[in-house]
């Protein structure tokens, strides 16, 4: 059975941070990589962001024995959008680890981890419209297509579909 662990990020969690956001292949659908300098003060507000409980950053963990071992990451916010408040989930997988299940997993494993917090109500998701693996695991996991939007990402405008699931609405996985 397919398991995975998350954790909070963690300032030693800079080299998964270059891995995901400065890779031409990870970054995309993102609009393409990132620049190297200004990673670290992103793992440092981050850690910060989650210390505060303003979001959730989480690392996905995908072997018990191997805890150093790290296939990407989930997070769920909260930020203002067209006037009111939303939750938002995104999440990257490497791609060593891409193609198994684990986002899907660690998306799965975050919304029923919102659901018994209470606090996030509906959560959107925004994978851009030609990223068929996030937009299967939305469809996969119970998230309606409410269209198409633009929707800006590190300063960049990305065209997406926007998906929203109610975590109380989920059924429990059995685990």
């Amino acid at each position: 059975m397919l398991r995975v662990r998350l954790r909070d990020v963690e300032p030693g969690d800079v080299d998964v941070y270059v891995s995901m956001r400065c890779d031409p292949v990870m970054m995309s659908e993102l609009g393409g990589p990132l620049p190297r300098e200004g990673i670290e003060a992103k793992v440092r507000r981050d850690v910060e962001t989650v210390a505060a409980g303003n979001g959730w950053i989480k690392m996905i963990l995908p072997d018990e024995a191997a805890p150093e071992v790290v296939a990407g990451s989930v997070v769920l916010w909260s930020h203002e959008e067209d006037g009111e408040r939303i939750s938002e989930i995104g999440w990257m997988v490497l791609p060593g680890f891409q193609g198994r299940g684990l986002g899907k997993l660690a998306v799965d494993t975050l919304l029923d981890l919102a659901r018994e917090d209470g606090r996030w109500g509906p959560v959107h998701a925004f994978p851009g419209v030609t990223n068929g693996p996030s937009n299967g695991i939305c469809r996969a996991l119970g998230f309606k297509l409410l269209g198409e939007r633009d929707v800006v990402f590190a300063d960049r405008v990305l065209h997406s579909n926007h998906w929203v699931v109610d975590p109380d609405a989920r059924p429990a996985r059995s685990a």
